[in-house]
C-alpha cells in the first residue's frame, strides 16, 4: 500500500495529512477555509486518493499561510507514499471541463520542482477565498512532492469554474501519473535510473 501520514506543526499551522494513493476517493478535510476544502476534494474523488486532512491555522489573520502549508504538506505525503517511483506512469495529463471552463493540467514526476502557472482568473476572490492562493497551494505541491506541473486555464468567465477545473484536472493527472505501469514493474521510468 502507498500511504503517507506526515504532521507539519509550525508557528502558524498545525497540519496532519494521511493518504492513501490507492484508495477509492475516501477523504475527510477541513482545512479552516472552506473553498479549499471544496478544493480538495476535487483531488481526493477524481484522483481516487483517500485522504485525511486536519488544520489548525491563522486564519483570523489570512488564509495564505494555511493554504501554502497545505500545499506543502500534501506536497510532502505524496512524495513519502509514492517512494522510490518504481513502476510508476511518471507521467499525467487531464482536460477537464465546467460550463464554460476548460483547464489543462500535465504533471511529470521529475524529481525536479517546476510549476508553469497560467490561470486569468476574471475576479479576484470566489467567495471570500483570494485566488491568488491557488498559486502559492501549488507551489507549496510542487516544491515537495519534487514534481514538474503545468497548469493552464484554457477559457472560462466564472472564477469558481476556472478553479474548480483546475483541482479536478489535477487529481485527474495524478490518478494517471502515479498508476502502476504493469509492462515496467519495478523499473524506474527515466533513462538516468533515477528519479
Amino acid at each position: 500500500m502507498r500511504t503517507a501520514d506526515i504532521t507539519r506543526n509550525t508557528n502558524e499551522t498545525r497540519i496532519a495529512v494521511s493518504l492513501n494513493l490507492d484508495g477509492t476517493g475516501k477523504q475527510s478535510i477541513n482545512t479552516g477555509v472552506p473553498f479549499l476544502d471544496h478544493m480538495i476534494d476535487q483531488i481526493a474523488r477524481h484522483g481516487l486518493i483517500d485522504l485525511d486532512i486536519k488544520c489548525e491555522g491563522d486564519v483570523h489573520i489570512d488564509d495564505h499561510h494555511t493554504v501554502e502549508d497545505v500545499g506543502i504538506t500534501l506536497g510532502q505525503a505524496v512524495a513519502r507514499a509514492v517512494g522510490d517511483k518504481k513502476g510508476i506512469t511518471r507521467y499525467g495529463h487531464s482536460y477537464v471541463p465546467l460550463d464554460e471552463a476548460l483547464s489543462r493540467v500535465v504533471i511529470d514526476f521529475s524529481g525536479r520542482p517546476g510549476l508553469e502557472y497560467h490561470i486569468p482568473f476574471t475576479r479576484s476572490h470566489v467567495g471570500r477565498f483570494d485566488v491568488d492562493l491557488m498559486r502559492e497551494f501549488f507551489q507549496g505541491f510542487v516544491n515537495h512532492a519534487l514534481v514538474t506541473m503545468h497548469i493552464d486555464n484554457l477559457r472560462g468567465t466564472n472564477s469558481h469554474h476556472q478553479a474548480e477545473t483546475v483541482f479536478k484536472a489535477f487529481g485527474r493527472a495524478l490518478r494517471m501519473a502515479l498508476t502502476p505501469d504493469a509492462r515496467s514493474e519495478g523499473m524506474i521510468p527515466s533513462t538516468k535510473g533515477v528519479l
